[in-house]
């Protein structure tokens, strides 16, 4: 990814909550020199000392044959919030942009047995149903839907490298980047308000 020098983020702690809170990203990989995609929930995990991306895909989509075969070079892609900024917004003429966040990893992947996906599935469901009313967590499903695990195939990305774009304005003007964030607020659009938020609090 084509990152300029001042729009690169290279906190670790900020890249690890972006992924925490934009999980829903998209993995690439290449079937006979095309490539393919699917787009599913990743989790970030610290296992032995390293970290991974770890997810699933349903056994029917052939993707995952790819994570056998052509495993050493596995893109991941999580995209945050974006917006159209308007050059009408700066105190001077400029041209026009798009604000956004994105963060792309690439690593290796492994195929996880039985057992080591039963174990991600139990974090994924803790993860997202933990603090609700009426959690559905792995010890509450049914025999018949646990045999739905075999539907499924679960998959971890060891980490070995990160590449975090943080588009936001920073190379205008104090006053510039203050009228976007009011401009951006003023906007219908929900991704447009939440770029304002991260710029506000970037």
């Amino acid at each position: 990814m084509f990152i300029p020098t001042h729009y690169k983020e290279t906190d670790v702690e900020e890249i690890q909550e972006f992924i925490n809170k934009n999980s829903f990203g998209t993995i690439v990989t290449t079937e006979q020199g095309k490539p393919i995609a699917t787009h599913i929930p990743f989790m970030l995990r610290k296992i032995d000392g390293d970290y991974y991306l770890t997810g699933h895909v349903a056994y029917a989509n052939p993707q995952w044959k790819t994570l056998e075969a052509n495993n050493d070079n596995v893109l991941v892609m999580f995209q945050g919030p974006h917006a159209y900024v308007s050059s009408g917004w700066y105190k001077e003429e400029d041209v026009p942009t798009w604000n956004y966040q994105s963060v792309h990893i690439y690593g290796k992947a492994d195929i996880l047995n039985e057992e080591a996906l039963r174990n991600d599935l139990i974090l994924l469901l803790e993860k997202y149903e933990k603090h609700r009313e009426n959690p559905i967590l792995w010890e509450n499903l049914s025999s018949r839907t646990l045999k739905q695990i075999r539907g499924i195939v679960g998959f971890k990305i060891k980490i070995n490298e990160v590449q975090a774009a943080y588009k936001l304005s920073q190379n205008r003007t104090k006053e510039d980047y203050q009228n976007i964030i009011e401009k951006l607020y003023e906007e219908e659009d929900l991704n447009a308000r939440k770029v304002a938020d991260v710029m506000k609090n970037h």
